[in-house]
């Protein structure tokens, strides 16, 4: 007689079946009567343990478990793009269809259409020899992302059949013929979630991703490919920095995965986001955005395979040879679920209760992001970037640990300069880019020569109004050399009219790497003229209410056509400085 699986035991979102037809580890089964997704977690003797995904209220035991015999895996191809999921990739408009504003348990939507027909443009020819990743043919996704159908992996020899036409992801667009056998190829790929996909080669990062956030840009930036970490307490500004992130990197594509943050800010980018304008085309952001929304009043387990989810769609776009952000927003919420989940399983905590396998899962996420040669030889990249929300800003509690211990770039956010409304409010000494000198060649290829100089002649500024601010209060500043006064007063510059940035005004949101040069050359000219005049005698009280530093305050509201002509006004602004004298009226 046919083993049939049953529920024996419920813990929240773990249950205990017994005689689950062949289980193996990892596979997705569905769950009760009403057909819960739920994936093996653990194989123990005679019981199976399992992670629902939906919510397990009023399962009772004796329901029965029928095994897919799949892994958790996502759906790859066209129609990803300008879509929104949920954190196991099921498409929250289709379900919001079907069930109106709350999800029913045991829905079964398909995570893409598969009715559209899309018009498929061969690349190669029939009788070529192609492999595994080799791309085949491509179809106009949006009108910004052309998607490259790709051969998948364990196929290889000549390819039959090929021609252009309008198919359904399923339909068979050519076959692939070797040693006599004829495997099928639509435009249709299933990977496994937890499973990176594989690459020839992995680079170092040495192209930047460029954000238009000054602070990150000049000071700390992250390479194309890279890893990055913004810690920071409640209110900081870390999900606003994210959607500067999102809206503004010149990546191809983003993928943004809201895991277990507030249901708000999620309708907030969910609402947003179709609306803005991409600043590279000029076309709506969402025809290179995918969406992954698990709020934190969503099932547990379904956060805990959001990030998986994410980054493996997002390697699928790398495998095409495209740049891609992946913005995981917050990975602390599911750190907090892997810790749910594994205190239900009786596992042995670790610190503060965290899984003591916590620092692998964080290291394995983060080592899936890189610069790297695909079988294909395109080349592609995913920035990977983890919002932290330690409990009271204090970093040195297990998550954020672990993720600096793996991540090499880190923006320090600030509650202080929050509630200053200093926005970003990254803090400019507690933050690091260990990728700032493998880039300083790009910069200086592609900006000016001078541009690590006046990085690091800046960054020194910043550094010594620090030193100088602690003698200050125990001497006060009337007793400080006009020298240390001038290095105040340039520091002040620096941190007001050139860190500082608006997220809500249309020119200061983004600055262009000419502007950011352009700004920073000001502000040091500014400094190098105050020195000269210092010298004779001037002290800095004569200035404070300069023509040049009034122009290199509005500089950053400056459009970037026009920076070019208003950094001449500023020279001839610091120009007017030389015929200051020790006794002038300003």
């Amino acid at each position: 007689m046919e083993k049939k699986g049953s529920i024996y035991k419920v813990s929240g979102p773990v249950v205990i079946a017994r005689n689950v037809e062949n289980p193996r580890m990892y596979d997705v089964v569905k769950v009760g009567d009403i057909g819960l997704v739920g994936e093996i977690i653990k194989l123990d003797g005679e019981n199976i343990i399992i992670q629902v995904y939906e919510d397990t209220s009023g399962l009772r035991p004796g329901e029965a478990v029928k095994n897919t015999n799949r892994q958790l895996s996502v759906m790859l191809a066209p129609g990803l793009i300008g879509s929104i999921f949920d954190g196991i990739q099921r498409p929250l408009d289709k379900i919001m269809e079907q069930s109106g504003d709350f999800i029913e348990r045991g829905i079964d939507v398909s995570s893409l259409d598969m009715k559209r027909k899309w018009h498929f443009v061969p690349l190669i020819n029939n009788g070529d020899e192609i492999k595994a990743g080799s791309i085949i043919g491509e179809v106009d996704e949006t009108s910004v992302i052309k998607h490259k159908v790709m051969v998948p992996f364990g196929l290889s020899g000549k390819i039959d059949g090929l021609k252009e036409g309008d198919y359904t992801i399923t339909d068979e667009i050519a076959v692939v013929k070797n040693d006599g056998k004829k495997e099928k190829i639509s435009m249709l790929q299933y990977w496994p979630v937890r499973v990176p996909r594989p690459v020839k080669e992995k680079f170092s990062p040495k192209i930047p991703l460029i954000t238009g956030q000054r602070i990150i840009d000049t000071f700390f930036p992250v390479a194309k490919g890279g890893t990055a970490a913004v810690p920071g307490p409640f209110g900081s500004g870390k999900t606003v920095i994210q959607h500067q992130l999102a809206k503004w990197s010149d990546s191809d594509i983003i993928v943004y995965v809201g895991c277990g943050e507030r249901g708000n800010e999620m309708t907030e980018i969910l609402t947003t986001f179709p609306e803005l304008k991409d600043s590279k085309t000029g076309k709506p952001l969402m025809e290179r955005t995918i969406l992954i929304a698990n709020t934190s009043n969503m099932p547990v387990a379904a956060r805990e395979a959001s990030i998986y989810t994410g980054i493996t769609i997002a390697e699928y776009y790398r495998d095409m040879g495209y740049s891609i952000a992946l913005m995981a927003d917050s990975t602390s919420r599911w750190a907090e679920a892997l810790r749910e989940i594994s205190g239900r399983l009786e596992e042995m905590p670790g610190e503060e209760g965290y899984p003591a396998y916590l620092g692998r899962k964080v290291a394995e996420f983060y080592e899936r992001a890189g610069m790297v040669r695909v079988l294909n030889d395109s080349i592609g990249s995913v920035t990977a970037i983890g919002a932290v929300s330690p409990p009271g800003g204090d970093i040195s509690e297990p998550v954020s640990q672990n993720t600096l211990r793996v991540t090499r770039v880190f923006w320090a956010l600030d509650a202080s300069l929050a509630n200053r409304r200093h926005f970003p409010s990254i803090n400019w000494l507690n933050s690091y880019s260990l990728y700032k000198e493998e880039l300083n060649d790009w910069y200086e290829k592609n900006t000016e020569r001078e541009w690590s100089e006046l990085r690091d002649g800046a960054m020194k500024l910043l550094q010594e109004e620090n030193e100088i601010n602690e003698v200050v209060q125990l001497v006060g500043y009337d007793a400080l050399p006009e020298k240390e006064k001038e290095v105040l007063d340039i520091a002040k510059i620096i941190r007001e009219d050139y860190l500082q940035q608006s997220a809500f005004d249309d020119i200061d949101t983004y600055s262009s790497m000419k502007k950011q040069y352009w700004m920073l050359k000001s502000i040091m000219m500014m400094h190098d003229a105050e020195k000269k005049i210092l010298e004779k005698g001037v002290i800095v009280e004569q200035l404070q209410k300069t023509k040049a530093k009034e122009k290199i305050a509005r500089m950053k509201y400056v459009k970037e056509e026009n920076i070019g002509d208003y950094f001449k006004e500023i020279e001839e602004a610091l120009a007017e400085l030389e015929k200051i004298e020790p006794t002038s009226e300003i």
